[in-house]
């Protein structure tokens, strides 16, 4: 695939050899000028993960998610803080991050949180740039921009804080070619080489705690000029007993989007209080990843142990669905076998399913996606869902 300067695509994306049609179908991409943006976001860069044990981890989003592991830093490296595993799916790329030394700061994060994201890296353009424009809007500089070369050439690189013990690294790798970043070596996968099950990053959710989500979109809006794209509260996201409010803000390419959720007042504890008291503060809670085959997909991992969450049959035999719907690439009840929801709004309809949390924890879990035209979340499938997460949570006995 040949790429021109101006190409809208990550470095990961164009070891993917992903072309631009298949990224607006696959998350919506639409066009932008970034050169009236003060905070230009290419893409994703890579989510960085503190985990508990790094070596299984790998060995599990390669048996069981099919991710291909690319580069490595430990030990054997020089690295005597903590194992590093790359791993890349079409465009998401995973970095997996397990102390070896017990006083390392991965180690302190893992012993609050669990295993989840700590750092939403995005590829950017310039990263001075970004960096002069955060900090005119008061945003919280952890590291300034530096550059950090080996043989392979050069990456620029700086990092902002963002909500709770998550940060976001900025990252310039147009002047670099090796596997992930210098201090890393290539390391291939030792299993068979197969199809990615999934080829790209949709979007990443983020759970405030009450009352701050307004000032977290403000953030996203004032310090990296995201839009926003939607707004779902009230009734939107409400059962009986628990509610959550919710908003979204998007790069102007709407590569990089990101719901920010709060709870909201109810009878009972909610998902995003649920999430809250288990990793210990705000942080990332779902990322949703992108197929082109989400049947496939699904059919692929449930054959390898992952649990999705439930759909009542009554979600599938309600004629209002039906009638909303319309007509779609699968026959419905090909969708019911495999407990997959679809939603349809005006650009067109998406497919969708969750997954339970991951680890111990009930904090972090995936989203499976297949868009048709919609730059949509699935607003028509929230209650359904909620119920879904309400069912699994009053299995835990977390009311």
């Amino acid at each position: 695939m040949t790429t021109t300067p101006d190409t809208i695509l990550t470095d990961a994306e164009r070891l993917a050899d992903l072309d631009l049609e298949q990224l607006r179908r696959l998350v919506g991409l639409v066009e932008h000028d970034d050169s009236a943006d003060p905070f230009p976001v290419t893409g994703w860069d890579a989510l960085v993960w503190a985990v508990g044990n790094a070596t299984q981890a790998a060995a599990y989003y390669e048996n069981v998610y099919g991710m291909q592991v690319v580069a490595y830093s430990g030990p054997e490296t020089g690295n005597r803080d903590h194992h590093a595993y790359v791993l890349q799916s079409g465009a998401v790329r995973f970095v997996l991050k397990g102390a070896v030394d017990p006083d390392s700061t991965i180690a302190d994060h893992h012993r609050r949180h669990g295993d989840g994201v700590v750092d939403i890296a995005l590829e950017v353009p310039d990263v001075d740039r970004c960096i002069a424009h955060a900090r005119a809007q008061g945003a919280t500089v952890l590291e300034e921009p530096h550059d950090v070369s080996d043989e392979h050439g050069t990456v620029r690189v700086a990092a902002i804080a963002s909500y709770g013990d998550t940060r976001h690294s900025l990252v310039d790798r147009s002047q670099y070619t090796g596997p992930y970043l210098p201090g890393f070596v290539e390391r291939r996968t030792t299993t068979r080489r197969e199809a990615p099950v999934f080829q790209a990053l949709d979007h990443v959710v983020g759970n405030v705690e009450l009352g701050h989500m307004d000032e977290w979109v403000d953030f996203y809006g004032r310090v990296m000029g995201f839009t926003n794209m939607a707004e779902f509260i009230g009734d939107d996201i409400a059962t009986d007993y628990s509610a959550l409010m919710s908003k979204v803000v998007a790069s102007g390419n709407h590569r990089v989007k990101f719901p920010l959720n709060e709870p909201a007042i109810a009878k009972k504890k909610s998902q995003i209080d649920e999430y809250l008291e288990f990793y210990r503060g705000p942080g990332a809670q779902h990322l949703a990843l992108a197929t082109e085959d989400i049947l496939a997909t699904v059919d692929h991992l449930r054959e390898r142990g992952v649990q999705f969450l439930a759909t009542p049959e009554s979600y599938y035999t309600d004629p209002a669905l039906r009638a909303r719907i319309g007509e779609v690439r699968v026959p419905i009840e090909e969708l019911q076998s495999r407990g997959i929801l679809v939603d349809r709004d005006e650009d067109g309809y998406l497919l969708q399913i969750f997954t339970k949390p991951i680890g111990d924890r009930p904090t972090v879990f995936f989203e499976l996606i297949e868009r048709h035209g919609s730059l949509g979340f699935g607003k028509g499938n929230f209650q359904a869902l909620f119920e879904a997460i309400e069912r699994e949570q009053a299995k835990r006995g977390n009311f």
